[in-house]
């Protein structure tokens, strides 16, 4: 029987790879006021719902989507959190 999953898939930059978007949020956090900021990384955050019939298989069709599409694995980190939806 099939199962519905929602998953959250977090991106970020690889700690080598530098991030102007981030020095540039950073730099106005600092114009504003808020000195206490030491570092900004930007990143995306995606949610998808899937349907499967196993757990396993969802995992390894994320990773594949994220090798693929999502993330650009030379430049980008990826994980995600997986959660089973009820069926009504």
């Amino acid at each position: 029987m099939s199962q519905e999953y929602y998953a959250r898939v977090y991106i970020t930059l690889k700690p080598s790879v530098l991030d102007p978007a981030g020095t540039a949020v950073a730099s106005g956090l600092h114009q504003l006021g808020y000195e206490q900021v030491t570092g900004v990384r930007i990143g995306k955050y995606i949610e998808l719902t899937l349907k499967s019939d196993s757990e396993a298989e969802v995992q390894e069709q994320l990773s594949q989507m994220c090798e693929q599409l999502l993330a650009n694995p030379v430049i980008e980190n990826y994980c995600f959190e997986l959660t089973p939806l009820s069926i009504k």
